[in-house]
């Protein structure tokens, strides 16, 4: 199996089970009154599985996202191109203009 997608398998597991961890301290908190939805009505299950569902696309993405921005390499070297010279001011001659008189 190539790495990334490895990578993706694993950190999505990993997300998804971070939502089941915060779905069951939500529930099991009652925050909300969210525990009292899941746990004493009929369609509770439902609820249940739309925060699970829901939380876990979130922090499956987000648990990815880091890994991947995790994989920046590291190097010693100079970073962003290369230095332009340091800018010299030249003197300009600058010349008087002459105003011209307009006639009416």
């Amino acid at each position: 199996m190539p790495k990334l997608v490895r990578l993706y398998i694993t950190n999505v597991a990993i997300g998804y089970g971070l939502s089941a961890a915060f779905v069951a301290l939500l529930v099991g908190f009652d925050i909300a009154n969210l525990g009292h939805l899941v746990l004493e009505t009929e369609m509770g299950w439902l609820a249940a599985l739309m925060m699970f569902v829901s939380n876990g696309v979130v922090f499956a993405g987000a648990q990815f996202a880091i890994a991947v921005m995790r994989q920046a390499q590291t190097d010693d070297g100079p970073h962003g191109g290369t230095r332009a010279p340091a800018l010299i001011p030249v003197r300009v001659e600058a010349k008087a203009q002459t105003t011209r008189r307009v006639r009416h």
